[in-house]
Order: C-alpha cells, then sequence, then structure tokens
C-alpha cells in the first residue's frame, strides 16, 4: 500500500475523526494511503463490533467495579466507565465520536430520567446494551451508535420514539387534550432547521402532530421494568395540522385530518419534511463543522452548499458526508490543524491512547471529567455543552493539569520501559516524549525548560531511576500544557 504522505495529516484525522490514537494504532494507520484511512474509518459495520469483550481483559485499561459488581447497563457510573471504555479500545473510533456528537445534538440528561423513572431505568435508558439487558432495552446512546452515520431522517425517527427522548421532553404527557410542545419545539430549534425557518404556530401544530407519541410500561411484574414507546391513537389530535413551511413534494403545507389509527403518519410525514429541509441539510454541515474542523472559524458558503447537496442527494445520509469533509481541502488545510479546544472526553481519552493506559482505571476518569466540566450522560441543558473557550476556566484547566500528572505517574513504569532505547541524552529523551504525543508547534523556549528538567537533578546518565522519573515528568508536562488543549 501506498505510505501517507503527511504523518500531522494522518495524525489531524485520527484526532478529529475519532479520538487520536496509540502508538499501535498509529502504527497500522500510517500503513495507509490518506484516502484508504478515511475509508476505514467512515466504513465499517456495527454488528461485527464487539469492544465490551475487551473490558476486563489484560493490556487493556481497567473498570472498577462495585461491591464486586460492574453493571453497565443499570449502573450510571458503571455506564460512563463502559463509554470511556470504549472510546479508548474501539475499532471503529468514528462510531463513539459521532454517539457523543449525538449526545450534544440531542442532548438528553440522565439526572431527570432518574427522578422521573429511578436510577436503574434512568440508566437503562440512557445506554443500556440490548443484547445484554433482560427487557431488551436499547439506550439512547446505542441507538447513536447503531444509526449515527445511516440516514438522518430514520435517525430522527427512532429518536421521537425513544423513551428517554420521551422522558426529557415530557412526551408522555402529550395528549390530544392538553398537546404538549416541548419535543415539537426542539425537533424545529434544535434538531433541524433551526430558529428563523419556523413561528410560534409550527410549534403548537407539531405539538398536535406527536400528541399520543407516548410511553408504556411493560413487564410490570418482573423485576426488570422495561419502558418503551407507544403511540396511543386515543390520545392523538386527528384533525389537519397547517405550517409555515412546505410538508410535502407538492408544496402543501397542511398534513391532513386522519383516523386515529393512522395517526403515526403524522410525524412521519414531519420529520421527513424536517430531514430533507435545504436548511436542515447546511445546519447539519456546520455543526460537522464546527465539531470536525474549526469551533473559531466559520465555514465558507460553498463548502456548506456542497456538502448540503451530498446530504439530500444521499437521501439524508450522514456516512457520505463526513467522507466527504474529511477529504476536503477545508479539513486537510493545516491551518486548521488543532483548532478546535478539546472537549475534556476528547482530552481525556486521547491522553490516555498516547501517553498508556495498561493498569489505569477508566473509573478514575470521571472525577477528573466532571472537574472540567462534563459528565457524560449530563449535558447542562436541552442546547448541550457550551464549547469552545468555554470549556476552560481556571478550575477546568488545573483539573487537566491535575489529571495529566495523575495519568503521567499510574504510567511511569510503562513509558520507562518504553524510552529505554532513548536515552542516550536528555535532548533524544524530550525527542521521543514529544514523538509520542500529538500537539501543536512546542515553543522553543518551553523545549528549554523541558530540557532544563530533564538534566536538573545530576548529570544524565540514562540510568533505569532517571528515566523512570524524567519520561513520566516529560509527559506529564507536555499534556498539562496549554499546547496540549487543542485538537
Amino acid at each position: 500500500m501506498q505510505a501517507v504522505s503527511q504523518t500531522p495529516l494522518l495524525d489531524h484525522l485520527l484526532r478529529r475523526a475519532g479520538f487520536g490514537a496509540s502508538p499501535v494504532e498509529r502504527d497500522y494507520y500510517r500503513s495507509l494511503s490518506y484516502a484508504e484511512a478515511v475509508e476505514e474509518l467512515v466504513t465499517f459495520d456495527p454488528a461485527t463490533l464487539n469492544v465490551d469483550s475487551r473490558i476486563g481483559t489484560p493490556g487493556y485499561a481497567g473498570v472498577t467495579a462495585r461491591n464486586g459488581a460492574f453493571t453497565p447497563n443499570t449502573v450510571i457510573n458503571d455506564t460512563r466507565q463502559r463509554w470511556m471504555f470504549r472510546m479508548v479500545h474501539t475499532p471503529a473510533p468514528l462510531q463513539e465520536k459521532m454517539s457523543l456528537f449525538w449526545h450534544h445534538h440531542f442532548a438528553t440528561a440522565y439526572s431527570k430520567l432518574a427522578g422521573t423513572v429511578g436510577a436503574t431505568d434512568g440508566a437503562r435508558m440512557m445506554d443500556a446494551k440490548p443484547s445484554e439487558d433482560p427487557g431488551g432495552v436499547r439506550g439512547q446512546i446505542e441507538i447513536f451508535r447503531q444509526m449515527g452515520l445511516g440516514k438522518f431522517r430514520d435517525l430522527l425517527v427512532e429518536i421521537a420514539k425513544d423513551p428517554a427522548m420521551i422522558v426529557w421532553l415530557d412526551g408522555r404527557t402529550n395528549v390530544k387534550a392538553q398537546p404538549q410542545e416541548n419535543f415539537g419545539r426542539e425537533l424545529m430549534e434544535l434538531f433541524t432547521f433551526g430558529i428563523g425557518n419556523y413561528v410560534e404556530a409550527d410549534v403548537y401544530a407539531a405539538a398536535r402532530v406527536f400528541t399520543g407519541w407516548n410511553l408504556t410500561q411493560l413487564d410490570r411484574n418482573l423485576p426488570t421494568v422495561r419502558y418503551a414507546f407507544n403511540y396511543n391513537a386515543a390520545q392523538h389530535d386527528t384533525t389537519a395540522k397547517t405550517f409555515t413551511f412546505a410538508i410535502y413534494p407538492n408544496g402543501s403545507k397542511v398534513i391532513p385530518a386522519r383516523a386515529a389509527a393512522s395517526g403515526m403518519q403524522d410525524g412521519l410525514d414531519l420529520i421527513n419534511a424536517l430531514a430533507i429541509h435545504p436548511e436542515t441539510a447546511r445546519r447539519l454541515v456546520r455543526r460537522f463543522w464546527t465539531w470536525f474542523v474549526s469551533d473559531v472559524e466559520q465555514p465558507d458558503a460553498a463548502f456548506v452548499e456542497r456538502l448540503a447537496g451530498i446530504y439530500l442527494a444521499n437521501d439524508t445520509e450522514i456516512r457520505p458526508v463526513l467522507r466527504e469533509l474529511f477529504l476536503s481541502s477545508q479539513f486537510r488545510n493545516t491551518r486548521h490543524y488543532f483548532s478546535r479546544y478539546a472537549w475534556p472526553v476528547e482530552y481525556v481519552v486521547r491522553a490516555m491512547k498516547e501517553v498508556g493506559y495498561v493498569g489505569f482505571s477508566v473509573n478514575d476518569t470521571l472525577t477528573p471529567l466532571l472537574n472540567m466540566g462534563q459528565q457524560l450522560y449530563e449535558p447542562p441543558d436541552v442546547n448541550g455543552w457550551a464549547i469552545g473557550p468555554a470549556w476552560f476556566s481556571t478550575g477546568g484547566m488545573l483539573a487537566r493539569m491535575n489529571f495529566a500528572a495523575a495519568l503521567a505517574a499510574n504510567q511511569r513504569f510503562e513509558l520507562r520501559n518504553a524510552s529505554r532505547s532513548y536515552g542516550s541524552s536528555p535532548q533524544t529523551l524530550l525527542t521521543y516524549a514529544m514523538s509520542r504525543v500529538t500537539m501543536g508547534q512546542v515553543p522553543s523556549q518551553m523545549q528549554t525548560a523541558l530540557l532544563d528538567y530533564v538534566r536538573a537533578g545530576g548529570t544524565w546518565t540514562g540510568s533505569e531511576t532517571q528515566l523512570l522519573n524524567k519520561t513520566g515528568g516529560l509527559m506529564h508536562l507536555l499534556v498539562g500544557s496549554g499546547e496540549y488543549q487543542f485538537v
């Protein structure tokens, strides 16, 4: 195969389409051309992935069981551990990266679910794995995992029926006598074409469209309850609904009156209209730009129109859009390297991949992530997380530095072993440490300070003790630096 001509470009791709790469993963991707690497990332079969089977096996990050049990389908901190493990070890990093994107886009918080249906079923609603759940529950993040690169229209339908979303946006109370507007509003404002493309009358019409899209409780007599979507025909508003935008290809803005038994079609018609709307296509492309390219620079109109056209030409499928994005000159432009502020989860997973993870439990990332400002399954509101520079409060940056110190200290024996061939001088050790992490240009003053750090404490001999202390210390200083906070 053709070798990648620009390793920095490959590293850029792996940081953006995934969470960076371990040394082994980087070696694998370097055996591919850039186009082959893109195809490897965007093309995978979710049914063939079983990263969870590696949990608890030697050579991988650890998890921490509570009271002797690790139950990620029902205990939310175990759920968080499992997702962190998946991000570190998945053979399909774009799957998890897009799951995180959709978690932000369709922001749903565990705390409200737990307060409504209880902690156990709240965790199941967020991310239960159906093959392991007694009731076959498929959590919301599993929906993103399985459908996140498929047709956006299909994803919208599943989200409209998702028990977590129904609880989150109060769909349980959406009945014909008193339509509940939350889901209809967010469907237009946040999930599809955005503010400026609808009016308040459309919100009320959308609420009526989804009357009867409720929740039911199954298996009431069993220890394991299952909450599931239920179309309650008796609670559906059967009258016509008029919008200010076209619903059908002929330009009609009216969803016709239907018998209650056929009323689910109202919601499917509205979702289809919104999914194929040109403004939805443009808005999604802009959000992909912010997620994958830059959160400090806006995309040019031609880029947006080109990718929006691909989305519409492919019946709302996301995979072709992302393939074109990663192959685009805009994505590959060097000015976009390290031009995105790293989310806490991105920072932590990348650090584990580049510094190491053997003997380190993902449980030990949860409190640091919270201190950095991000807790998985707990976006602060329907808008998701405040991103960009907002991540970098004084406390958040201190938490990042502390995590870098803890991870490097945990990995210092592994780092010493890996650095033995590079211990001939302080400079060769620093060169090795800098090659192990991917970050922007390290200023000469910083390099000088790092060399002074290695030399401090006596004449350099490259002894086991020096390598043990200094290699881990270098990784701490590099990963905790301001330059490492960008992807």
